[in-house]
């Protein structure tokens, strides 16, 4: 029974967990395409990523499955990984994402720098 995917739900759990959706891309290991397509319920998630997504936003899985709209099928579900693999999984994204944070602060800081020489340096030529 497939149901929708409740994109309001996921920014919400994000939200307050003060993550974005590059979350779910990063410890899934997929494009923000991908993420995307997630959100516009044009992609279903796969059990393993279900008990991924659960861990990263400290939910029960049934209850994250129920609101990515991942339908029941006969065919049984693959087991979950051990909780410490997954939870080493979202930490390792974790790191990531602090990393890639950490860069963009760096990139942030040179932009306004230069900004600010140049600004400097505008103001002494009017001078």
């Amino acid at each position: 029974m497939a149901l929708f995917f409740d994109a309001a739900w996921f920014d919400q759990r994000l939200r307050v967990l003060g993550l974005g959706r590059a979350s779910i891309g990063a410890v899934l290991h997929i494009p923000d395409e991908a993420v995307d397509d997630l959100f516009k319920d044009q992609r279903e998630l796969k059990p393993l990523e279900v008990a991924t997504l659960a861990a990263l936003l400290a939910v029960p899985a049934a209850e994250l499955a129920k609101r990515a709209g991942v339908g029941t099928s006969a065919e049984p579900e693959a087991p979950a990984a051990p909780f410490d693999e997954r939870m080493e999984a979202v930490e390792q994204a974790m790191a990531r994402l602090e990393e890639r944070m950490h860069r963009i602060e760096d990139l942030l800081t040179r932009a306004v720098d230069t900004t600010r020489a140049l600004r400097a340096d505008l103001a002494a030529g009017a001078d």
